[in-house]
């Protein structure tokens, strides 16, 4: 018998995961955290994990209103929920919502893990020194995530210009958020990101939970994509797991 079946309960880190936005983007982080905890801890263990998952027709219409305040109150009283609960960590499922979540953790004692950090992280590992950017359009309208990325990492951002601006965010609220693979909007991503890189970018963030369904790593075998949920979900997991 190893260590660890030896030891019942599996003392571990509980992992806070404010979810919901949308529903296919907190699917896809309690399959993949539990997979790759799996994958670390063997046997039948994987996560201690709590979700509070909110409604995503309130954060479509705070979002798209621009009600960031109410946004704000709203997701206070899902940290909360999940704080009371016992999480060692928090992790939000949005790009888009780090916009409110990360002030509402301000003075807390429980950690955030910010989307964009690893992000950055694997931008500064790849020696890239300019990204460009799909997600919202506050995301990629977003002056506060373009100062994180070049404060912190050192890192350029370029985003595209606003009629494909619209059509990027379209499919994101339209399709892909209700699961929605279309080969046509699959078609306008890969439209999009050459253009940037024509511009000048060395790499695209996917800066939306759901774009990895949509495109990934293999649709640009020569250009680096930093997929912001697969990464995420790494530092989660690297911080479950550390002593």
């Amino acid at each position: 018998m190893n260590e660890i079946s030896s030891q019942r309960p599996l003392r571990q880190k509980t992992i806070g995961i404010l979810g919901g936005m949308s529903n296919q983007a907190t699917g896809e982080y309690y399959r993949m955290l539990n997979e790759q905890l799996n994958q670390h801890l063997g046997g039948w263990d994987n996560g201690e994990i709590i979700i509070a998952s909110v409604n995503f027709g309130n954060i479509q219409s705070f979002v798209r209103g621009g009600r960031w305040e109410e946004a704000k109150a709203y997701l206070e009283d899902k940290i909360l929920r999940l704080e009371a609960a016992g999480v060692d960590v928090i992790a939000c499922v949005s790009n888009t919502m780090h916009r409110v979540v990360e002030p509402a953790m301000v003075g807390r004692t429980t950690p955030l893990i910010h989307i964009a950090d690893p992000t950055g992280e694997a931008i500064c590992k790849a020696a890239i020194g300019r990204v460009a950017l799909l997600g919202t359009m506050p995301v990629m309208q977003s002056e506060a995530l373009r100062k994180r990325y070049r404060e912190k990492f050192g890192i350029g951002v370029i985003v595209p210009n606003e009629t494909d601006k619209e059509i990027v965010d379209r499919i994101i609220f339209d399709e892909l958020v209700r699961g929605d693979l279309r080969p046509e909007s699959k078609a306008e991503y890969l439209r999009v990101v050459e253009a940037l890189r024509a511009e000048g970018a060395e790499g695209v963030i996917l800066g939306c939970t759901e774009i990895f369904l949509l495109i990934n790593q293999s649709d640009f075998p020569a250009f680096p994509v930093f997929d912001t949920t697969a990464l995420h979900i790494q530092a989660i997991v690297d911080f479950a797991l550390e002593k």
